[in-house]
C-alpha cells in the first residue's frame, strides 16, 4: 500500500499482518479523494477504525491541517505510527488508542470536516458510530461523514438519527456511503 498523491505521494505505508484489517485499496481510495479533493486541504479528517492509516495519511499528504487516528488493535497502532513517522506527519496526527465511540469524545475540536469510518463489517456498529456523532459538537451540517460498508449493507438508519445520505458509490466488492447531519 502507498501514498497516492500529495507531499507524502508514492512513500509506502505498512499493514497489519493477519486478517484483522482490510485495507481499502489503492484504487478504491483513489477515486474516494478524486470524490472529495476539493473538501480535503486545510480541514480537519478523522480517520476511525484506522487499520494502517491509510486513508487518514492520504488525507494529510493532500493538504488536510490534521487527522485524528481511532485505532485500538496494537499491532494497527504502531503500523499507524511507524506510518506517521515515514511520511513525517506526526506533527499534525493524533493518535487516539481506543475504541472509536469512545475516541470521539476526546476530540476537541470547533467543527470537524470529514469523518472517515471503515469499520469491520461483521460487527455492524455503524449505528452506535453515527450515535455517538449526533452527540458530538463539531459535527455539523457541514460535515462530511464517510462510510465504507459492505454492499449489502443497510443504511436507512442514518435518518432517524438526524443524517441525510447525500451519496453512495458502490464498488465490486464494497461501497462509500456519504452522510451528512440533516438540517434543524
Amino acid at each position: 500500500m502507498r501514498v497516492i498523491a500529495g507531499t507524502a505521494r508514492r512513500l509506502l505505508l505498512k499493514t497489519p499482518e493477519g486478517m484483522d484489517t482490510r485495507p481499502t485499496t489503492d484504487r478504491i481510495k483513489e477515486t474516494l479523494f478524486n470524490m472529495i479533493q476539493g473538501d480535503i486541504p486545510g480541514s480537519i479528517f478523522v480517520d476511525l477504525f484506522s487499520g494502517s492509516g491509510g486513508i487518514g495519511i492520504e488525507a494529510l499528504s493532500r493538504g488536510a491541517r490534521h487527522a485524528y487516528f481511532a485505532e485500538n488493535a496494537k499491532d494497527a497502532i504502531a503500523c499507524i505510527q511507524a506510518n506517521l513517522s515515514t511520511t513525517r506527519f506526526e506533527d499534525k496526527a493524533t493518535l487516539l488508542k481506543q475504541d472509536a465511540v469512545s475516541a470521539l469524545s476526546l476530540i476537541s475540536e470547533k467543527e470537524v470536516d470529514i469523518v472517515f469510518m471503515d469499520p469491520p463489517y461483521q460487527l455492524q456498529v455503524e449505528r452506535n458510530v453515527f450515535s455517538a456523532l449526533k452527540q458530538q459538537k463539531y459535527i455539523t451540517e457541514d460535515t462530511l461523514i464517510i462510510t465504507e460498508a459492505a454492499l449489502d449493507r443497510d443504511f436507512s438508519f442514518v435518518e432517524e438519527l438526524g443524517f441525510t445520505i447525500v451519496r453512495e458509490k458502490r464498488y465490486k466488492t464494497n461501497k462509500h456511503v456519504f452522510c451528512r447531519k440533516a438540517a434543524q
